[in-house]
């Protein structure tokens, strides 16, 4: 097998563990790009291709995190990670697992750990490296690493989050909340939403928002109503669409381009919580993105 075909083989997963360190899928993309370019000019081959470039991928990651975190502290608003509408990583056996550890609420708490701790939980917890392979990756002995995964781990058990259990049932869920949204049905609304859902959108100050978080049944569903009376006179399309191994929606205008993504936290039969990405600069993987500003504009003189 070629070098070029080792890497395509690999490409998803390099992608995965990138994605889940960084939270950005141009950044992903761009740190296996750069792991191919040094993967192609070594001039020995590695004992394992797979641990070689998960190496260094990890590595490119860790240096991306050390100006990350200074982007984030400045960053306007809350901070919401790149929607993800396809996890490329494939394990049959495993995919609820992978697809809670890509959800909103799994990469915010990522965010909680360092870089070092990241990597070492992403690679040990996630996609089962052993502790020589990650102490390689980041450069500390086994031993280190193995109370790295210590600590990240704690640090994550103490606020995992709790999906749905039964994925055909958080679907249906899903999309009978989307249809009430279509309608504007605000008891509708009320009724599936937990007492104490919450919405919160991520513009980074480059597209509108409602301001701080919303918090209640009755304060979300009021405000779910309005905006779907607005987006619908105007033509807009809301798409049922798996958002970071989520049920969710992908929002385009009439012209199908891209507004704002989507992820809905679905438990004990309730939407728990609404994940909004407005913020221009992270929808345009998915595609043509709309002009936030004038499309609320047409939506409220619409309604």
């Amino acid at each position: 097998m070629s070098k070029a075909e080792e890497f395509q083989e690999l490409r998803p997963l390099l992608f995965s563990i990138a994605y889940r360190m960084l939270g950005s899928v141009g950044e992903a993309e761009d740190a296996v790009q750069e792991s191919w370019l040094r993967y192609d000019a070594s001039p020995t081959e590695p004992a394992s291709t797979k641990a070689f470039l998960a190496a260094v991928v990890t590595r490119l990651c860790l240096d991306v995190l050390k100006s990350a975190r200074v982007r984030r502290e400045q960053y306007v608003g809350t901070w919401f990670p790149e929607p993800l509408v396809k996890d490329p990583y494939q394990d049959p056996e495993r995919a609820a697992e992978l697809n809670d550890s890509i959800s909103v609420a799994a990469l915010l708490l990522l965010e909680r750990l360092s870089p070092l701790e990241r990597a070492v939980f992403v690679l040990r917890e996630v996609f089962a490296f052993d502790f020589p392979e990650i102490a390689s990756a980041v450069g500390r002995s086994a031993a280190a690493c193995r109370q790295l995964a210590v600590r990240a781990r704690g640090h994550m058990d103490e606020g995992r989050p709790r999906f749905e259990t039964d994925g055909q049932a958080r679907d249906k869920l899903a999309a009978r909340f989307l249809a009430a949204f279509r309608d504007g049905d605000v008891g509708n609304l009320q009724a599936l939403l937990a007492e104490d859902v919450r919405i919160a959108s991520d513009s980074g100050g480059r597209a509108p928002q409602w301001g701080k978080t919303i918090v209640g049944a009755r304060n979300v569903a009021r405000l779910l109503a309005a905006i779907s009376t607005g987006f619908g006179a105007i033509g807009g399309q809301v798409e049922a669409r798996q958002i970071n191994g989520q049920p969710g929606a992908i929002f385009k205008d009439r012209n199908g381009a891209v507004v704002n993504t989507w992820a809905i936290e679905i438990l004990g039969g309730r939407v728990r919580a609404i994940d909004t990405v407005l913020n221009p600069e992270k929808l345009g993987h998915l595609g043509p993105v709309a002009d936030a500003w004038a499309v609320v504009r047409e939506a409220k003189l619409a309604r």
